[in-house]
Formats: structure tokens, sequence, C-alpha cells
């Protein structure tokens, strides 16, 4: 127990060393995860010493959430993912939810299956694919624990510039409710910064971020900036980037933009809140000086956006990933030769 209990304070101090060193770090995320489950397995140890009926209730409690909380969180994804399919079409992105609530319920299918066929070898494919699932699984509570711990930094004071990141217009030229959000929330952030009293005296600038697509009739950042203008947002605090055509153009591009006319400067970049942290790898990425806040999303749309988040920042780090899932099939292959 007390051995648990110190690799977890090891886990805490790396993670907040890590911290202290940049926020913007999926190693952070690890870190801390590490150290909650080594925290866990300490707790769960000693649970022979707590008072009496404490250790019963804990057991009942454990039980109940591994044998029906999967079935429950299964239930919820394939709910959503057609309440998403409904709203917003069937596109690859929109139908993640709905696929991993399937999958979910696939793997616990092939795991009954295989108690009961008493195939060695589709005990192997379970038991394989339970590893992985728990490998990607892990990953993903890192990454939306510290995501949620990410978007309640306070917001810099400091910064001189507000950049809010573009997304699809509708019918070619007007700004989306997911878009008026960032934009709102972005209107928001400036006239906090312009309320601050700055050392240089400049009022801060907001940047609206985005190109053209091939369906569009004008750069997004053009419909972005009109929408802040027509509700009384004055024109000559925006500019606009209007080549990006990605997350890393965005910052790219911006980066450009404000380093041209404020050397050394620094941002706040909005976005909405489920791509905020991913957002802000690609803004270490590409050497920005800008923290992340994000904007509020309809509660249907989260859990597929988030999904989508976190299988792009998994592919980030592919060759690690996919080396240790690699891996755990290729010791599942050598258990099921063995025999």
């Amino acid at each position: 127990m007390s051995f648990a209990f110190a690799v977890a304070a090891v886990f805490l101090l790396f993670f907040g060393l890590g911290v202290r060193r940049d926020r913007r770090r999926f190693g952070n995320a690890v870190l801390l995860g590490l150290a909650v489950t080594f925290l866990g397995i300490g707790l769960i140890a000693g649970i022979d010493d707590a008072p009496p009926g404490v250790a019963e209730s804990v057991m009942v409690v454990a039980l109940l959430v591994l044998g029906i909380g999967p079935v429950v969180l299964a239930g919820l994804l394939t709910w959503n993912g057609v309440k998403m399919v409904r709203k917003e079409g069937r596109s690859p992105g929109n139908l993640l939810s709905l696929l991993a609530g399937l999958g979910m319920f696939g793997v616990m299918a092939l795991a009954v299956s295989a108690a009961a066929i008493q195939s060695w070898t589709l005990r192997i494919v379970v038991v394989t694919t339970l590893f992985v699932l728990g490998y990607v699984s892990f990953l993903f509570v890192c990454f939306v624990g510290y995501a949620y711990l990410y978007g309640r930094m306070r917001i810099r004071r400091d910064a001189d510039y507000v950049v809010v990141l573009g997304s699809g217009l509708i019918g070619g030229r007007r700004v989306p409710p997911l878009l008026a959000s960032r934009l709102d929330r972005g209107r928001e952030v400036y006239e906090r910064l312009a309320a601050y009293e700055r050392r240089d005296g400049d009022a801060p600038v907001l940047v609206t971020s985005g190109g053209q697509g091939p369906d569009e009739e004008l750069p997004e950042s053009h419909a972005m900036a009109d929408y802040l203008v027509a509700r009384g947002f004055p024109p000559e605090a925006v500019v606009r980037e209007d080549r990006s055509r990605t997350t890393e153009e965005n910052m790219l591009f911006s980066k450009e933009l404000m380093e041209r006319d404020r050397p050394g400067s620094s941002c706040v970049i909005v976005t909405n809140n489920f791509h905020a942290f991913r957002a802000a790898l690609s803004a270490r990425r590409a050497g920005v000086n800008g923290q992340v806040v994000g904007s509020p999303t309809a509660a249907y749309f989260w859990p597929s956006a988030t999904i989508r988040e976190f299988v792009a920042v998994f592919l980030q780090y592919k060759v690690v990933n996919l080396g240790i899932c690699l891996t755990l099939i290729l010791l599942g292959a050598l258990a099921w030769a063995s025999r």
C-alpha cells in the first residue's frame, strides 16, 4: 500500500513539474492519470484496514460499476449516436459515438461467447482485445480529465491578441451556431482583456482565422468578422487571417500575422470546449505563445466530438501508441501459439 502511494506521489510531482513547464503537453495528462491510478491501487490495498462495513460497501459499488457500468455506457453512447445522426447527418465524424457504443456491445458479446464456447483461440482474442482497449481507454480518460482541468485555467490578462478559430459556414457564407459560440466567447475574452490596464497602452486585437473552403463563397474569417461587426464590435479591432484550412494552419498563419505586427506577442485562442486541449497541443507545436479557451457546445454534440479529438491526438503520437497496441497483439499471438 505504501509503495503505491509513494509511486503516486512521484507521478504527481512529475505532473506538477510538467504543468509548470508547459500546460499544453499530453504527457501531463498521462502523468496525472498514472498518479490517480496508483493512488486508487493504494486505497484498494488498504481497504482491509477500513472501519467495519466500509470494505463491503466499496466492493459492492466496484462490482456494480464493473458489471453494469460498461452496459450503461455502451447504451448511452449508442443512444447519443442515433441522436447525433438525426440532428447532424451521417458524416464519419458524427458516427463515432454510435460506433463506440456498438463496438462495446460487440466486445461484450464476444466475451460471453468465449466463456460459453470454451474456445482457447476465442479467449485469447477476447483477452488481447481487452488489453488493447484498456490501454486506449486509459489514455482516453487521461485526455478527458486533463482537458477538463485545462479548460478551467484562468484567462491570462496580458495577451495582445484574441484568435478565434474558424469552422465551416452554412450555405457557403453564414456563420453556424457552433462558430457563433466561438465568436461570442472571443468577444467576451476581448472585452475582458481590453478592461485590464495594459503596460504598453495598446488595445488588444481580435483575429478571425479561417480560409475559404471549396464549397464556400467567401473565407470563413470574413464571415466571422462580418458577424462580429454586425453586432457592434469595432471593425478596427478585427484582423482577418484568411489562408488557413486546418487547425495547424490556423496557428501558423495567425502566428505570422501577430509576429509581423507585434513581435513577441501573446494571445488567447478561442475554439469550442471539446477542441480546446487539442488546439493547445497544436499551438505548442507551432510555437504560439497562447492559451486556449473553449466556448459552450450542445451536450449531444460532445461525445462524438470528444472521441474525434482523442483519435486525432492518439494518432499524433502514433509511433508510440500503435507500437504498444501492436506489442499487445503480438503477445496475444505468442500466448496462442505457445499452447
